[in-house]
């Protein structure tokens, strides 16, 4: 089956609202043009366009494999935005970021998910936990969950920590065929006793097809330039194309890593 890319929408950054200062790389809340509140993750942050992809290419993941995810938009920041922030190191976070950049809808008035509050069913919590194998997300732990409570219901966000073999590309291809150790700390593998079947449902949804579908989704200005070891877009689109598709055929490999790993906490 052939799949068109996600459809994306462009937005233009129209106020600068308030910086969220939980994380190292200062994403903001600012409003855009179409009048909607988003979070901002700039391009000029200290991991620079990276994070934008890992958001970008585990959030489309996520939202095929049936999960709520904020809508993903490109955001573009006019250079007229350095100049009137008072704030220095934001000043110079804005200017760093002029062109595209990518948000996320803000889930306004959305609590964090509490484990000790909100149980959930087997079923999901193994859906999110081989997710996060699957894409090596560092970034859904007890201390910082990354999942909020929005109109009663469960939804995923931040995910610009996974994907991090993309930071140095170094063996990638057995990098993918590897278990992911930092799963023993995720809030929810005590819960994700459903990992067989989840993975045999999970690989079926996530075919190459699909893959090559997102990650078409990137802008090529993102995987060119000074950051990439690449020398096309598409040479560097395959990469993480070969990585996924390697991780997805060895899946077995995560799995059992999960399933050690949750053995060793009940």
């Amino acid at each position: 089956m052939k799949y068109n890319p996600p459809e994306i929408r462009t937005v233009e950054v129209t106020r600068y609202v308030t910086p969220l200062r939980e994380g190292g790389s200062l994403p903001a809340i600012v409003e855009a043009d179409d009048d909607f509140l988003y979070v901002l993750k700039f391009r000029g942050a200290g991991q620079g366009v990276k994070v934008l992809i890992s958001e970008l290419i585990v959030g489309e993941i996520a939202r095929a494999l049936g999960f709520q995810i904020p809508e993903i938009v490109f955001a573009t920041l006019d250079e007229a935005f350095g100049r009137t922030e008072p704030d220095e190191e934001i000043q110079d976070l804005l200017r760093a970021s002029e062109g595209l950049n990518l948000a996320l809808h803000y889930l306004s008035g959305a609590i964090t998910f509490d484990p000790v509050v909100t149980t959930l069913d087997a079923t999901l919590a193994s859906q999110i936990v081989w997710m996060d194998c699957l894409v090596t997300n560092v970034d859904r732990t007890a201390r910082n969950t990354n999942m909020l409570m929005w109109k009663k219901e469960l939804w995923l966000i931040d995910h610009g920590a996974a994907l991090y073999f993309h930071h140095a590309w170094s063996n990638y291809e057995e990098q993918a065929k590897k278990p992911f150790a930092q799963i023993k700390d995720h809030v929810l593998l005590p819960q994700a006793s459903e990992l067989d079947a989840v993975d045999k449902a999970s690989r079926a949804i996530l075919t190459p097809e699909r893959i090559q579908a997102i990650l078409a989704a990137i802008p090529d200005a993102w995987l060119t330039g000074v950051e990439s070891p690449f020398e096309t877009a598409e040479e560097h689109r395959q990469a993480y194309a070969t990585f996924l598709e390697t991780r997805l055929s060895h899946s077995e490999i995560f799995v059992k890593g999960a399933q050690h790993a949750r053995k060793a906490l009940i």
